[in-house]
């Protein structure tokens, strides 16, 4: 399985990891670290040293509570880094729900458009549509990243989740984008509980059952720290390496195609050694 993308035809049989670069001053995680062009683009430089397949440039915070961002704030945050991660070797994928930022970025050489509210903004489905080949992630969001968590979902997920990523995608492929360009990610995180959120990964084969690769991202987020916490304290974001490296690999395990973290090296690492392992079971053992 190949997942097209404007400048590259990324191969899917191993598993790809996509470096996280936030360009936000209140990310939940980094905000603030990566704010000035200098430092993003070095970070931009390291998570490809680092290993990464992917570069993720985002310019507008979507942890839970986050203000929107105006949409020339978000630009001048994208663009000058853009501009220049396009030149490092590898697909550059852009954060956003915003077709003006959508556009902006395609024409500046993005490979992919990475949507949290999967082109349901008014005129982006026709900036992705109108592309000649870009790709495109259509992600689940429960209501809004302001509210999401203040009244997440109900009942069983997994079937609520694979419901709307399925019309997502129909309705991107009524609208003339070819399959292989198109990537799914079920929003760990995005409007759900803890439970819910492990639900997602525990039985993440029937969202596979779409037929649409998966991109995953763990990275750090609240839940691994519930789980993870020690003497009823919970592990601050940064603080969440190896919960979100064993995430990413169990993602991976059960065919995530993509995982999108911010500690590229050590996930990397990780799954090179699941990788060693698979190469010498024999077929049929396990």
């Amino acid at each position: 399985m190949f997942w097209h993308t404007t400048r590259f035809r990324i191969d899917l049989t191993r598993p790809r990891v996509m470096g996280i670069v936030n360009l936000t001053p209140d990310s939940f995680s980094d905000g603030g670290c990566h704010a000035d062009v200098t430092a993003a683009l070095a970070r931009c430089e390291r998570l490809v040293r680092d290993g990464a397949d992917i570069l993720d440039i985002g310019g507008e915070s979507t942890r839970p509570g986050a203000p929107p961002v105006a949409l020339d704030e978000e630009l001048a945050r994208v663009v000058p880094v853009l501009k220049e991660a396009v030149k490092l070797g590898v697909p550059v994928s852009v954060d956003t729900c915003k077709p003006e930022v959508m556009r902006e970025a395609l024409d500046l050489g993005a490979d992919i458009i990475n949507d949290i509210r999967a082109l349901r903004q008014p005129g982006a489905m026709a900036v992705v549509a109108s592309h000649p080949g870009c790709g495109v992630c259509l992600m689940h969001l429960h209501r809004d990243p302001q509210t999401m968590q203040l009244t997440p979902m109900q009942g069983d997920v997994v079937p609520q989740v694979r419901r709307f990523l399925a019309v997502a995608a129909t309705e991107a492929l009524a609208q003339g984008v070819a399959a292989e360009r198109i990537m799914l990610d079920p929003g760990i995180g995005f409007g759900k509980t803890v439970e819910q959120n492990f639900s997602l990964l525990a039985r993440q084969g029937e969202l596979l059952a779409e037929g649409f690769p998966l991109l995953v991202g763990w990275s750090r987020k609240s839940s691994l720290g519930v789980v993870s916490a020690m003497n009823g304290q919970l592990p601050p974001a940064d603080s969440r390496l190896a919960a979100s490296v064993a995430a990413a690999v169990l993602a991976t395990e059960r065919g995530a195609a993509v995982v999108r973290v911010h500690d590229v090296l050590e996930t990397v690492q990780a799954l090179a050694v699941c990788r060693a392992v698979h190469e010498q079971t024999p077929v049929g053992k396990s």
